[in-house]
């Protein structure tokens, strides 16, 4: 017979177990309190060493004529290089079996099940290294890409800052402006623009345009250097229509500017001449004759 006494009790064995385990991972926890000091140490020196690095490479930097957009990639490199060094090191401290060859192993193969759970967020990573480091679309430029128009304020590694002409900001993923056709409005500093003028029909066109292209030549803020061109280009409706282009700024403010300079001349120059700018005529063509004057109303003779 077995004795009572020497029976164990089966309720009080899982209890115990949880006990020892949770006693055994207190102990552990306090042995690795110095690893993660160490630990907590590499990455607070770490976050300093990154401050101070950018802050030597912007001085670096700003002695040269590097585009802002590649001095925000360089100081963007400079930090995460210091910080996969400095979370590397930290993790060997907190885990003493683990060695950085394991460590690249294992971030290897990490990334690549990253690359497929994130797959949106690299793409727009990669898309905006290759924006930084290609020369067009500085910031500062006027744009316009998929119906966003405006001034590039700000490039990071996942998106780009656009203010809008009217104001407003729009944060757009560099996947979108680097898949897509952009529009670069101030690439250059000047840049042709153009509106559209009408004379009468029985206007001398010869006459017309040269009015027209005196007009224009006076006004002020234009680009001397390159030719006013004034083209007669349809027969419209109630004119003959002149197309008028120049240079001049290529801001949006700049255009809008010159068009009002360039307008105001034209109209003056053409009233000057005597040349009428016509309103839209009507012409109303009835099959049967209309009654006229003392017609309308008379009774018929007998």
């Amino acid at each position: 017979m077995t004795d009572a006494g020497n029976v164990a009790d089966p309720s009080a064995s899982p209890i115990a177990t949880v006990q020892n385990q949770l006693a055994d991972m207190a102990d552990g926890f306090i042995r690795a309190l110095p690893n993660i000091a160490i630990g907590v140490l590499i990455l607070l020196v770490t976050w300093i060493v990154a401050k101070f690095a950018v802050r030597i490479a912007d001085k670096l930097i700003g002695r040269t004529d590097m585009r802002p957009s590649l001095k925000a990639l360089f100081d963007t490199v400079v930090k995460l290089a210091i910080w996969l060094f400095g979370l590397m090191a930290a993790l060997v401290v907190l885990m003493p079996g683990l060695t950085p060859a394991s460590l690249i192993a294992g971030l290897g193969i990490g990334a690549v099940a990253i690359g497929f759970a994130f797959q949106d967020i690299f793409e727009n990573f990669l898309a905006g290294v290759l924006i930084m480091l290609r020369e067009k679309m500085r910031i500062g430029d006027v744009i316009e890409c998929e119906g966003i128009k405006g001034k590039v304020e700000h490039i990071t590694l996942r998106e780009s800052h656009i203010r809008k002409l009217s104001g407003e900001l729009t944060i757009v993923p560099n996947s979108v402006l680097f898949k897509n056709a952009v529009e670069i409005l101030t690439d250059e500093q000047t840049r042709r623009h153009e509106v559209v003028t009408g004379v009468s029909y029985d206007t001398d066109l010869d006459h017309a345009a040269k009015v027209i292209r005196e007009a224009v030549e006076a006004v002020d803020g234009l680009e001397k250097d390159k030719d006013v061109d004034v083209f007669a280009t349809t027969f419209n409706s109630s004119s003959v229509d002149f197309l008028v282009r120049w240079h001049a700024g290529s801001t949006p403010r700049d255009k809008w500017e010159s068009t009002d300079k360039v307008v105001r001349a034209i109209k003056r120059g053409l009233d000057d001449a005597g040349i009428e700018i016509p309103f839209p005529y009507i012409t109303h063509t009835f099959k049967e004759r209309v009654p006229m004057g003392q017609d309308v109303g008379e009774p018929n003779e007998a």
